[in-house]
């Protein structure tokens, strides 16, 4: 199946009030930079990173980079530089390739047990090793930045491999982001619509996981394993 009807056929499929909120999300967005003097490029990451989570969009990542860069949060930096912008491209392919036959959906799978209990080491050793290593470089928010540095290195791979698990990681990780951008408005940094991002990051993680949780439960309860 060619991209255009990838997309396409993600498009088709949205409710009236799903854009109804990507509308008032974009609204509130535009309000923060003409009447708050929201910084400009903090509006464009907020604009195409909400984008990139319906059209994998490679600009907000720039954007975002630059955004933690001048906010002393390298850990968030390197990960969009060195992780995200290469597996968003491959996750494109790699889930137009998992689609199912008939209504052209997300083939979802689940972590085995004994999966989930490695990973849950792995990513408690990682954020330890990040956070350290952060905090060396004079990170401005070492220990949220590191957290959710790691955590979103093994959620962006979770959600290449299509597995339900990634929607726990992605609230950890959104709900996080979250407070780490709110603490630095509160001290002065004028960053109020990629606050305004990672609100809606984490609200649609909440909505897909229990949209996936509901397939899989419909699905006789006998989710695919990997």
């Amino acid at each position: 199946m060619r991209l255009s009807e990838f997309f396409k056929k993600e498009i088709s499929g949205w409710k009236s009030y799903e854009i109804f909120s990507l509308l008032a999300v974009f609204a509130l967005i535009l309000y923060n930079t003409i009447s708050l003097h929201d910084n400009p490029i903090a509006m464009l990451s907020a604009i195409f990173g909400i984008m990139y989570t319906i059209f994998a969009g490679l600009m907000g990542s720039a954007c975002y980079i630059w955004l933690s860069v001048a906010n002393h949060l390298y850990g968030n930096a390197f990960l969009y530089l060195l992780y995200y912008i290469p597996m968003q491209i491959n996750g494109i392919f790699m889930w137009k390739n998992h689609l199912k036959e008939h209504s052209l959906e997300i083939e979802k799978t689940r972590l085995s047990v004994n999966k989930r209990i490695k990973y849950i080491l792995l990513a408690f050793l990682g954020c330890l090793a990040t956070c350290f290593m952060l905090y060396y470089m004079n990170d401005a928010e070492p220990l949220i930045d590191g957290i959710t540095t790691f955590l979103s290195i093994i959620g962006m791979y979770f959600t290449v491999k299509r597995y339900f698990e990634q929607w726990i990681v992605w609230i950890v990780v959104n709900g996080l982001s979250f407070l780490m951008w709110l603490d630095l408005i509160m001290h002065g940094v004028k960053v109020y619509s990629t606050l305004v991002m990672w609100g809606f990051y984490l609200l649609m993680a909440i909505y897909f996981y229990f949209v996936w949780y509901k397939e899989i439960k419909k699905n006789n309860n006998n989710p695919i394993n990997a």
